[in-house]
Parts: structure tokens; sequence; C-alpha cells
């Protein structure tokens, strides 16, 4: 296969996957060669198994452990661990092992909605920025750098007072605030990439910029947008936690593990340790469980930190 049609089929998405060799012979998947770089990191798989984990607890441990987290029961109040309650109950009665569960619904929910908000802006707004270049690049690097100069809590913190949050306000908070250093890092790559051949090779054949964005910048910044978003994720339950923490979170009957540590904090000197260290240890477990996902992700995708 000649040099030209070399290009030409990688323009057209055409044995991209499957690069030949001289020989005849075939080289595995990139995707498949970080699947396997992946699998073999013990830290990756760990990760991997926390999250899920933690997913199983939140989602589908109401389905088999039932309890009542809706109304209080006032004579239930700050029951110690024991065989009718694993975790014990807090000031309301409430039983502190089911309560976890549900608050990880939230937690989770927030963090993956964050993450997906500022993923998409981030990749759109970085892309556009990178490619294009010029005026455009310009205007959107300094909105960029004006939402980076402002702290995310302090922000939180105004519209907390403004308006009652919920988990929704504070997904679409938390993503807008979030996106620009998605952006930035998706710009930093695009610029990059639009120097590659199979660009060049794109315009050549008359391929409108916004399609070169979407076929092939975008497909090429996958796996930083895939590492971005498992830290995002991670980013987002810390926020939600502080921002609970202060009293600011969605008020009840919302409840996230932040929530319930600011709850249980107020009766640490009664020594109700099951109200504080059960939400601590699953905000501590989840998000290093996001953090070595994606740390053995960016090891996986990135073909400089692959080991040997």
């Amino acid at each position: 296969m000649t040099v030209p049609a070399v290009v030409a089929a990688r323009v057209q998405g055409v044995g991209a996957s499957e690069p030949e060799y001289a020989g005849g012979g075939r080289t595995k998947s990139p995707w498949r060669l970080a699947a396997a770089e992946f699998l073999s990191s013990k830290i990756g798989v760990a990760g991997l198994a926390i999250v899920v984990l933690m997913v199983l607890f939140s989602f589908v441990g109401p389905v088999f452990y039932h309890t009542n987290q809706v109304t209080a029961d006032l004579l239930t109040r700050n029951i110690a661990p024991g065989a009718r309650y694993p975790l014990g109950t807090d000031t309301v009665g409430y039983d502190v092992l089911g309560r976890l569960m549900v608050a990880g619904q939230s937690s989770l929910e927030v963090g993956l909605g964050m993450a997906f908000i500022s993923v998409v802006l981030g990749t759109l707004f970085g892309a556009v920025s990178g490619f294009v270049g010029g005026a455009t690049d310009a205007v959107i690097m300094r909105v960029v750098d004006t939402f980076l100069a402002i702290p995310t809590i302090l922000i939180l913190i105004l519209l907390a007072a403004i308006v009652t949050p919920s988990d929704l306000t504070v997904i679409l908070i938390l993503g807008f605030m979030s996106w620009p250093s998605t952006a930035r890092l998706v710009r930093g790559e695009v610029l990059v990439i639009r120097t590659h051949d199979y660009v060049a090779a794109s315009r050549m054949f008359g391929e409108r910029s916004m399609r070169i964005v979407l076929r092939h910048v975008v497909r090429n910044v996958l796996g930083v947008l895939v590492v971005t978003a498992t830290f995002a994720v991670a980013n987002g339950i810390l926020l939600l936690a502080a921002l609970s923490f202060l009293g600011l979170g969605p008020p009840p009957p919302a409840v996230n593990w932040g929530g319930m540590l600011s709850t249980g904090i107020n009766y640490i000197f009664d020594n109700y340790w099951w109200q504080i260290y059960p939400a601590g240890l699953c905000i501590v477990i989840t998000v290093l469980g996001f953090n070595f996902l994606g740390d053995a992700t960016r090891e996986a995708l990135d073909v400089r930190l692959r080991r040997q």
C-alpha cells in the first residue's frame, strides 16, 4: 500500500484500528493494548473494583436492605451498632447503613453529572479554540481564565444564599464551573493534533472544519477525556461533601455523605462514632477508587507511560 493510499485510508477511517506491517502482519488495536495495560495494573483493578462496589452498594443495596428513610423514629435514635442495626441509628432514628446507601446515590449522581457536563462543554470549547485559533482562541481562553480565577466554593456559597440547592442545581453549577479546566487541557492536545498529516489530508479532501474536529480531533483526545472524567467525578463528590459540611448543600429530605458527616460532627463528644466514621470512610474510599481508576487509565492510554 503506497503512502498516499495509507493517508487516504486513514482519513476515510479504513484500517485505522489495524495498521499493516510491510510483511502483511497486523498490530493489536490501541484500545486492546490499553485494556491489557489497564488490567495488568493492580491499582487500576483495585480502583475499578472499588467504584463498582460503591455503585452496587448505593443503587442495588437498598433493594435487598430495606429501611425507612422517610419517617423519623425518635424512639430508636442514637442506638449503637448491633444485630438489628449493623451501623446503628442517627439522631432522628434513621438506620445509618440504609442512609449511607441513599446518600451514596446522591453523591455519585452529582459527581457523574458534573463530570459529564464538564467533559462535554470542555471538549466543545477546547477543541474549537485549539483547532480554529486566532481571535476565537483568544476570546475562549480569556473566558476560561476568568472562570479559573474565581474560586468554585465561593460561587457555590453565593448561589446557595440565593436559591435553594438541590441535586440538579448543584450538578449544573459544578459542571458549569469545572469545564474551563477541561477546555484548557483539550486545547493543548488539539494544538498538537492539528499539525498531524491526517488533519492536513482531511483539509485537502475538502472536509469542513467542524467535521474534522468531530471526526478526527475529538476522537484522538478521548483518552485524555476519560482520565479527566474520572478525576472530575472524585472532585464533584468532594465539592458536594464540602458544601454539605458547611450546611449549604441540598436540604432534607435530600441526603449525601457530606451532610451525614456534618450532622455527625455535632455529636463527636457524645461518642457516637457510628454517625461520623462510616460517612467519612465512604467519601475517602470512593474518591480513592476514582483516583486509582484515573491514574491507571492515564498510564494505559499514554504510550509513553506504558510498562514494557
